[in-house]
């Protein structure tokens, strides 16, 4: 069976396309930030799309990518042997991806569809952030289809083979794993090192081709834990799960400390209109402000971008559907409130030199402790972001950063508008009020907001005030 499947990476089956082809990604010479190909700095904003290969027709696929193109979001995450059973359950044309259920037998028309959609997404400059198998297909658990058809000998083929047919993409970063942290004493790590190896031989470039690790939800869970050492991984991705106010900056902080030094994507995070903890009776469903809450600290800690889902749209359900009983379907679910705010993140950390960019809380006076009072700052050379997560004062010591003067603004991470608040001496210590305090505030209406802090020589301008 293998030998018979391993033949299949001796063939390339491609198809013609007009879209446009995106500049490969690499990690920058700080091993902190994602680039471009060129030099140019890349900021990660992904939606995930777990079932898109598997649920959307092209049509609904092509307007998928057009809508989150025009919302700001860069990447999309997505499995080709989907979660909900996708190996007897066919996709959206009536495909299964192997023939006769056999894993040996890859369907072309199958991956021929994936093909087609990859170029799409390119052509609306999206990449592709490519999950091989979900998790289940290793290990099945509690919450899993499966079956368990990868081993590590299993794994190392099919990778060879999957990285072999999508290997002239330059839209594509592989994420290894699925949703499963490698247990112990199992064959687990195994599995995932010969996927990642079979990978990076199916596509022939060596180290060129990004590549990371989905871990399952458990708060602090990270692809670090188990494979930071490995040349293959490029980037760290963790996943704090779907509770409210989890203090995800530890675990950035965590892995932005890690030795090797690699990027870190906090990969899955609270799903917008997810149930909290699973659990709505109790706890409701997860609003804007929480998913906010995890993106601008989950960056501010030091991600080189951040990952946003949706409850409705992970599965391209109907409203009610999979399990999470959503609010709305999937297509009413593209326009949910975080969603549009997303691109204010993006567009900020854009309007700064990333690349000099280093989370910094020594420059606070009152970081704060929970999630629910956080201060979280990150600066470069002459400019400053701190968001306060309910609201607080800030206080900023002095020379924080270049210059004499600063310029100070408020930015709206609701709506992406900002606020001059004036311009001060840098030689002593600052205090800046929110608009909104929470000391006059009920607690509906706490607000988070980001303090920006110019060196005012540099002229730079706001997101919305562009020169």
């Amino acid at each position: 069976m293998l030998k018979q499947f391993g033949l299949m990476i001796l063939f390339t089956f491609s198809v013609a396309s007009a879209s446009a082809q995106l500049q490969q990604l690499k990690i920058s010479a700080d091993k902190h930030h994602l680039i471009t190909a060129d030099g140019k700095p890349f900021f990660w904003l992904a939606d995930t799309g777990w079932e898109l290969f598997h649920k959307l027709n092209k049509d609904d696929a092509t307007a998928y990518f057009k809508k989150r193109s025009e919302q700001g979001f860069n990447v999309i995450q997505a499995v080709a042997l989907a979660e909900l059973d996708a190996l007897k359950i066919p996709n959206a044309n009536g495909d299964l991806p192997f023939l006769d259920t056999d894993f040996s037998k890859p369907n072309e028309k199958y991956f021929q569809y994936i093909e087609r959609l990859i170029d799409i997404a390119a052509g609306y400059h999206i990449y592709i952030a490519l999950l091989p198998t979900w998790g289940d297909k290793v290990f099945k658990n509690s919450w899993g289809k499966g079956p368990e058809i990868f081993n590590p000998a299993t794994a190392l083929v099919y990778g060879k083979w999957i990285g072999n047919r999508f290997s002239d993409k330059t839209n594509i970063i592989w994420i290894i794993g699925g949703d499963r942290d490698p247990r112990a004493n199992s064959q687990d790590v195994a599995t995932w090192r010969a996927l990642a190896k079979g990978v990076a031989e199916g596509i022939g470039n060596g180290s060129n081709t990004l590549m990371t690790f989905h871990p399952q939800p458990s708060g602090t869970s990270s692809s670090s834990k188990w494979f930071q050492k490995d040349d293959w991984l490029s980037f760290n991705m963790l996943q704090t799960g779907h509770c409210r106010d989890t203090e995800v900056w530890q675990t950035v902080s965590y892995d932005y400390k890690a030795t090797p030094t690699k990027p870190v994507i906090n990969g899955e995070n609270i799903y917008e209109e997810i149930q909290v903890c699973f659990n709505a009776k109790q706890l409701g469903y997860a609003n804007a402000y929480d998913v906010r809450k995890a993106a601008y600290l989950s960056v501010f800690a030091g991600a080189c971008g951040h990952t946003y889902g949706c409850g409705p749209v992970i599965f391209f359900g109907d409203k009610g559907s999979n399990g999470f009983a959503n609010l709305h379907g999937w297509k009413d679910g593209l326009d949910l409130t975080a969603a549009n705010e997303m691109k204010y993140l993006r567009s900020l950390m854009e309007s700064r030199p990333i690349l000099d960019g280093v989370p910094d809380q020594k420059i606070l006076l009152n970081e704060g402790s929970c999630s629910a009072e956080r201060i979280q700052a990150t600066r470069g050379k002459d400019y400053a972001f701190i968001y306060t997560a309910y609201g607080r004062d800030i206080i900023i010591k002095e020379n924080i950063i270049s210059g004499s003067k600063l310029h100070a603004n408020w930015y709206d991470p609701r709506t992406g508008k900002s606020t001059f608040i004036g311009e001060f001496d840098n030689n002593k210590q600052l205090s800046f009020t929110p608009p909104l305090p929470v000391a006059a505030a009920a607690p509906s209406q706490r607000e988070d907001w980001v303090l920006v802090i110019d060196d005012a020589s540099k002229n730079y301008s706001m997101p919305d005030r562009k020169l």
